[in-house]
């Protein structure tokens, strides 16, 4: 049966659950321009010392307001535009085409049954999380 790619989503998103996946998405560059825009502003006000205290400053704040807040997997998975969700598609699609099954209960359940399936799915997440969206992942509720 063709596999789409709202039932890998949702594959995905009972799988993450079940191992109480969350992941906070880093966002470096929010960060970086915080520090930038503090030293620069520290520059015009106290010359070369104030681009120092500014930098250093803005350095720290954007580092406290780039660690992100943990959300659930499946909201994170949810809210990936169409793009994102095809290229996960694409990698568990390697592992699940060639699978029999007629409905995503059939298919979920499958999976679930078999320890195998579910560290190859867990690691294609993984994989997908860490390295397209650069985020950090915690387990346990």
């Amino acid at each position: 049966m063709p596999i789409s790619i709202d039932d890998v989503m949702e594959l995905f998103c009972h799988l993450s659950q079940k191992k109480g996946m969350k992941a906070a998405v880093k966002h470096s560059g929010r960060g970086a321009l915080l520090a930038g825009a503090t030293a620069f502003i520290g520059g015009l006000v106290g010359g070369p010392p104030g681009i120092a205290v500014g930098g250093a400053f803005g350095g720290l704040l954007g580092a406290w307001m780039t660690t992100g807040q943990f959300k659930p997997v499946p909201q994170i998975l949810l809210e990936l535009p169409p793009a994102e969700q095809q290229k996960l598609y694409n990698e568990a699609l390697v592992i699940l085409r060639h699978l029999d099954w007629t409905d995503i209960a059939q298919l979920t359940a499958f999976v679930m049954g078999n320890a195998s399936l579910q560290q190859k799915l867990t690691a294609v997440l993984i994989n997908y999380l860490s390295k397209e969206l650069r985020a950090d992942i915690q387990y346990g509720e």
